[in-house]
């Protein structure tokens, strides 16, 4: 893994690409290209007469082959408990990860998934949406504390030192956009507590394990009744608990933030039991987690979601860092 970021290649290079992938499909695969979003990978919908796909085409320098390869493993195992999860499509030869060199000699890989239909809830929709995400999360856990992993299984780490030391995967977090200077030793005297409490909860398989590390609510579909996952190019080894803390991501300042928190642990626990051990670490995966954000915020500040979070976002974070230092309260919130 590196810290190298959000994807440079312009629009019209990354079309090319996703044609490249596509032209490898059998000719019923073969339909209309549209560029449905940028985020850290791009993503394309894919129309063949009435049928529908969804093409990922991952930004250069973040996961290996196998890392994809392994992703996919998952998926094909929790679709076998029920779970409804993205599902990749293979290719004229059997595969479902592409290579796609590009002239200067850099790598992509592209898969091709069938589309998943749903709706997206939002953080403006009542807050017991928190509740499915809670659920859903603890059955997908369940799964991970049980399913034996293949031989040569691997994904990414999310731990203290790749989420948030100067080495970290997503950058640095001093860069973070209208971050003051001066508050720089608050969040680095957060950094150290928080690396402090997690060497003493320790990584236990109870507490420890496989993740999707990024199931926030723009990563859950509702579908008559039924809910869904997608997007878990970010899956990885981390702390269970971290799925609370991502459940959030980019607006634990939010007056309802800790309402959410609620429903989240609510619905997590009509599947299993959060201990109190859990529960009082809470305050320190939140912290962890907003910090890691900066850092996304730094090494992204030229994307379109990481303008949206306005000026003061670096100060909000500020905030919640003296809230975790001077009080026992969650560190969201208005």
């Amino acid at each position: 893994m590196s810290a190298k970021q959000y994807d440079t290649l312009d629009n019209p290079t990354l079309t090319a690409l996703a044609q490249r992938a596509l032209a490898r499909y059998p000719a019923v695969l073969q339909g209309k290209l549209t560029l449905l979003c940028r985020s850290e990978n791009a993503t394309f919908l894919l129309v063949t007469g009435s049928q529908r796909y969804a093409l990922r085409l991952h930004r250069g320098g973040y996961h290996q082959k196998a890392d994809i390869h392994s992703e996919l493993l998952w998926l094909n195992a929790l679709r076998e408990t029920g779970i409804e999860v993205p599902e990749a499509v293979y290719d004229s030869r059997g595969e479902t990860v592409q290579t796609l060199t590009l002239a200067d000699g850099q790598v992509r890989y592209a898969v091709l998934f069938h589309w998943i239909e749903g709706e997206m809830p939002t953080t403006d929709v009542d807050p017991r949406a928190f509740q499915q995400l809670g659920h859903i999360t603890a059955r997908l856990h369940q799964h991970s504390r049980h399913w034996q992993k293949p031989e040569g299984f691997q994904r990414i780490i999310w731990d203290h030192h790749t989420m948030v030391s100067p080495q970290s995967h997503w950058g640095h977090w001093q860069d973070a956009p209208n971050l003051r200077v001066s508050d720089r030793a608050i969040v680095a005297q957060v950094i150290e507590r928080v690396g402090y409490e997690l060497v003493g909860y320790g990584k236990g398989t109870d507490r420890y394990g496989l993740i999707h590390a990024d199931l926030r609510l723009t990563n859950l579909l509702l579908h008559h009744g039924e809910t869904r996952v997608i997007d878990f190019d970010d899956c990885g080894f981390g702390w269970y608990l971290h799925d609370l803390a991502a459940a959030i991501s980019f607006v634990e300042h939010h007056p309802r933030a800790a309402e959410w928190i609620e429903h989240w642990i609510h619905g997590y626990e009509q599947v299993a039991h959060l201990s109190d051990e859990a529960i009082a670490l809470l305050p320190t995966l939140l912290i962890q987690r907003r910090i890691q954000l900066l850092a996304w915020v730094g090494s992204h500040a030229e994307t379109a979601m990481a303008q949206s979070l306005g000026p003061h976002w670096a100060d909000h974070s500020v905030r919640l860092c003296r809230r975790y230092l001077e009080t026992s309260e969650w560190p969201v919130g208005a």
